[in-house]
């Protein structure tokens, strides 16, 4: 474990993890296909979705020096709620790219039933008010993702975020 206030140094990877999980959850809220055509339309429509998630594990790993370090990593999972109902889950990986100031590299995977998707950000600390956190693409329904995810904490284990998705 890190030896270390890991509440204030690390709170930007929760917050990641918290973004990242939300990117991808229900069905569409708002699309931009207005066409009658039976022409395929080229066009990505942009949905807006609020959620929630809630940490179920967290681990930080000390993996080089005693205390942050580089290559020092924080593993995260989470499950995601939309309108108080579990609607996914993800995985985070944040690891220490640099120590002082503090700067982490955070990517993460979701599994749905639609398909996977992937968010990527890399994080300055101290940890800003909310984090942006760019859409990096997917498979199956999310194959063509583009976007980012905004998110605010909520406190220690939960965030709430809003995800703009292009697909």
């Amino acid at each position: 474990m890190l030896k270390i206030n890991k509440a204030r140094y690390l709170s930007a990877a929760v917050g990641m993890a918290a973004a990242l999980a939300g990117a991808v959850a229900l069905a569409p809220l708002a699309s931009a296909d207005t066409s009658a055509s039976s022409a395929p339309d080229t066009r990505q429509r942009t949905d807006v979705i609020q959620l929630v998630g809630k940490q179920t594990q967290i681990e930080d790993l000390d993996l080089g020096k005693q205390g942050i370090s580089l290559g020092d990593q924080r593993v995260i999972a989470e499950d995601l709620y939309r309108d108080g109902e579990k609607v996914g889950d993800h995985s985070v990986i944040c690891t220490y790219i640099h120590v002082n100031p503090g700067k982490l590299q955070c990517v993460g995977t979701f599994a749905l039933p639609e398909g996977q998707f992937s968010a990527q950000a890399l994080l300055h600390l101290p940890a800003p008010s909310f984090v942006d956190v760019a859409i990096t693409g997917g498979t199956g329904d999310y194959r063509n993702a583009q976007g980012y995810v905004r998110t605010v904490p909520a406190g220690e284990t939960e965030r709430h975020f809003t995800v703009h998705i292009k697909r």
